[in-house]
């Protein structure tokens, strides 16, 4: 713990690095609002800081910068997500008042607002298709044979599979095979359907042994859950080094280390992993906000940000909050 006279020289210095991404001087520090000593006493209290490992100076003479220990004190100190700036809360509500149509180019949607919103990598990760239960099942011909599946899942996924039949079908045929499906999948989960088995004339039904079959394929071919990340272009100005951005971006490609990090911060019950706490080494000097999004009551997938240690986390904890909530409340609506 420190004193408060400490607290508020870390939360100036914290403050003015976020903003000018320089080392932060004692005169700087002694200007600041709820500081209120001499330089002198500043110089002391900054020397105590770096002692305990709250701030490190780069340079002899040059001012201090945070340590991770010293963004963790400053953000431990926030308290609740503050509130959006009135641009950013009109350019939210703007933008979930117009979204609408299908799941993965929502969130994929969601993804760039909120990366607009931050000036940070925005990663949205999507509900489970397999546990999601199937609303309505459709079979349309394409051709004499070939047929598109399509499927509306309960967290407002619709998914369509293209079937090769061996014979020719007509639209009889397909009205019969899409009501045959409803009654077997309508209520099941996705993981249930893939390992569905027709009775009746369901069984001889070709164009439901091929969608059954093309279920059960997807199913098994299935990875990590869909995720979706936007604004991988701010962080070239978030950066100063282009080795940084080269590996921040090479980790963004391999997406289950992504969904991975994200739960775990989750499961450790942090919704801030700053610089080495990620542990991922070539994250060491990001931060990373997140947080679920809930749809009727609970979660479903987890929305976040990435950027520099110096991020501005006051408005990245205020951004992915305002954003997860009206993602939820877009799903629950349907």
């Amino acid at each position: 713990m420190l004193d408060d006279r400490k607290a508020n020289i870390l939360k100036a210095v914290v403050e003015e690095y976020i903003e000018t991404a320089q080392p932060v001087g004692s005169s700087h520090v002694a200007r600041k609002p709820g500081v209120n000593v001499s330089s002198a006493t500043v110089r002391n209290e900054l020397a105590a800081l770096e002692n305990d490992g709250y701030l490190v100076q780069p340079h002899t003479s040059a001012g201090r910068i945070p340590t991770d220990k010293g963004y963790r004190f400053f953000v431990d100190s926030l308290g609740a997500p503050g509130q959006l700036s009135a641009p950013d809360a009109q350019q939210v509500r703007q933008f979930f008042a117009r979204a609408h149509g299908e799941l993965e180019q929502m969130l994929r949607d969601t993804s760039l607002l909120l990366s607009r919103v931050t000036d940070y990598a925005a990663v949205v990760v999507g509900p489970p298709h397999e546990q999601s239960t199937i609303r309505a099942v459709q079979v349309v011909g394409l051709t004499s044979r070939v047929a598109l599946l399509v499927v509306v899942l309960s967290n407002g996924v619709i998914e369509k599979h293209t079937l090769e039949l061996d014979e020719d079908v007509d639209d009889a045929a397909l009205s019969a095979a899409t009501a045959r499906l409803s009654a077997l999948l309508v209520g099941a989960t996705m993981r249930a359907a893939a390992v569905t088995e027709p009775q009746g004339p369901a069984a001889n039904d070709p164009v439901v042994g091929a969608a059954l079959a093309e279920l059960r394929a997807d199913q098994e071919s299935a990875g990590v859950d869909d995720v979706y990340i936007g604004g991988t272009s701010s962080l070239a100005a978030a950066f100063d080094a282009v080795t940084q951005v080269s590996d921040v971006l090479r980790i963004l490609e391999q997406q289950f280390v992504v969904v991975s990090l994200m739960r775990e911060m989750l499961d450790r019950g942090l919704n801030v992993a700053i610089g080495t706490e990620t542990g991922i080494v070539p994250l060491a000097e990001c931060s990373v906000v997140v947080a679920p999004y809930y749809a009727e009551g609970e979660a479903v997938g987890t929305i976040g940000v990435l950027g520099p240690t110096r991020m501005n986390y006051p408005q990245a904890l205020a951004a992915v909050a305002v954003v997860g909530r009206r993602l939820g409340d877009r799903l629950t609506e349907g």
